[in-house]
């Protein structure tokens, strides 16, 4: 149970970083934390103590197998938020050219 909350806490502190933070590049790296702390949340939701993959054989009489989607969708949402990321380190590089800073308050102010 704690880890769950762990998780929640990770959470929190990508979305304080979010709403307080003015710079772009922080901003991204606070929307990355929060990614991975629904990763974590997805493999804890797959994980069963004493569980195995789910490979049928005949040597384990009775086995308890651990669900291997949670594991592909954690996957599949990694490179969905590299991508992500990366998209939006473009837009921030692209942005910074053209003002001349990182700062959301003084593009805002900006006018061109």
């Amino acid at each position: 149970m704690m880890v769950y909350i762990l998780s929640f806490i990770l959470f929190l502190v990508g979305l304080y970083g979010i709403i307080t933070r003015r710079n772009l590049i922080k901003i991204v790296i606070s929307l990355s934390i929060m990614e991975f702390s629904i990763f974590i949340l997805l493999v804890l939701i797959g994980y069963i103590d004493g569980g195995i993959a789910p490979i049928i054989t005949d040597q384990v009489i009775n086995p308890t197998y651990v669900d291997p989607l949670p594991q592909a969708m954690v996957l599949t949402a990694i490179v969905i938020g590299l991508a992500t990321t990366a998209m939006l380190m473009a837009i921030a590089i692209r942005l910074y050219r053209k003002y001349g800073t990182f700062d959301i308050r003084e593009i805002k102010n900006l006018k061109g």
